[in-house]
């Protein structure tokens, strides 16, 4: 595995090292190993794994702290564009964030420390996801950022006439109004 730094503090490009050959191919997804000796203290607790079509775009969403979640994601199937925002009080990037396409070709992975808002959206006919997180789900912490929010002006890669949403995350607020409690750990 190799660690791709991005533009973003904590926030990592995890790149496999895949074997293939005529049969197909093999890589390791995860390593206790390799993240302890990097410093990467993460105790994933909870695997959630999502299906969806073109278009559809899941977030920006997060937990308050507490229960904040760290999340290690990629694209099992298909192609997504993934998403990142820093809502780390104290950090340089704060409001800032970053996007990187994962697909079954490259199987890259996103590490997101807590503090971030998540989301991705569907590039391909179709995508299988996963997350590993190291809190477990908690309704009542759960918030989000609406996805076209001009302050961030985020480019999903889509057409906004192509994009699908959740109810629940057509009705999620601006980032100037989200709720959220999270502090740069130093």
């Amino acid at each position: 595995m190799r660690i791709i730094e991005t533009t973003i503090k904590d926030l990592l490009i995890i790149e496999p090292r895949q074997f293939i050959d005529d049969r197909g191919y093999f890589f390791e997804s995860f390593n206790q190993n390799f993240f302890d000796k990097l410093g990467l203290n993460y105790n994933f607790v909870q695997d959630n794994e999502s299906k969806s079509s073109f278009g559809v775009l899941r977030g920006l969403h997060y937990q308050l702290a507490p229960y904040a979640q760290a999340k290690l994601v990629r694209a099992i199937k298909g192609r997504v564009f993934d998403v990142a925002v820093d809502l780390r009080k104290g950090s340089e990037t704060f409001g800032k964030w970053f996007g990187v396409e994962l697909n079954e070709e490259n199987k890259w992975q996103l590490l997101i420390p807590q503090g971030f808002a998540h989301g991705f959206a569907v590039l391909s006919p179709e995508a299988i996801f996963s997350y590993k997180c190291d809190q477990f789900y908690n309704k009542e912490s759960e918030k989000g950022i609406i996805f076209n929010d001009r302050e961030l002006n985020i480019d999903w890669k889509l057409e906004e006439k192509d994009i699908h949403l959740s109810d629940k995350d057509k009705i999620l607020p601006k980032f100037r109004d989200s709720e959220h409690n999270f502090i740069l750990k130093k």
